[in-house]
């Protein structure tokens, strides 16, 4: 791309050349076991496990997209809880040819928080995992697939696997364009 299409009033705006307008055609069966999420959604119901062992209920929105010529996908997960809107975190997800696998990275200014995971279909779920140590893992985990819905939970273990715990839960709609 020469640098004249990339350029305005002197400035490169990279960012406008981020969105594509779906997924890369010679990778397209791979790319869908994760394009199938992309799309406008709501997070109808969440429940997240709290230190004191309580659960917190919240509502909230993603929104999920192709970018880097289709190659990848990009979501913003935002959390509207009391009606404040909070720029939870994105993801970014790519499928790697050589692993058969999808990397994937978190990044949340809020939490402090940036994550990898390596993600495969086990069955009829999706299952995004990341390694913190040897014994910490923590799972992302999207299932009950539907055309227009799906839930996600999120697991964690501190014995390497042997036992784990359920940390957050979603069951999230797709929007309806008005």
């Amino acid at each position: 791309m020469s640098r004249k299409k990339t350029m305005q009033d002197g400035v490169i705006h990279p960012i406008k050349y981020l969105h594509a307008q779906g997924p890369y055609g010679p990778l397209k069966d791979k790319l869908m076991l994760l394009g199938q999420f992309v799309g406008d959604w709501d997070i109808v119901e969440a429940h997240s496990l709290q230190q004191d062992g309580s659960w917190k209920s919240s509502k909230g929105e993603v929104h999920s997209g192709w970018i880097l010529g289709g190659t990848a996908v990009q979501d913003v997960w935002l959390s509207t809880d009391d009606g404040i809107n909070d720029t939870g975190g994105t993801t970014i997800h790519y499928y790697d040819l050589e692993s058969d696998s999808w990397s994937s990275m978190w990044i949340s200014p809020n939490q402090a928080t940036i994550r990898e995971f390596v993600g495969k279909k086990i069955g009829k779920t999706v299952v995004l995992e990341s390694r913190e140590t040897k014994r910490k893992i923590m799972k992302w985990i999207y299932f009950e697939k539907r055309k227009d819905s799906f839930k996600w939970r999120a697991e964690s273990s501190n014995d390497s696997g042997k036992n784990w715990t359920v940390t957050e839960e979603m069951f999230i709609r797709r929007q309806v364009k008005k």
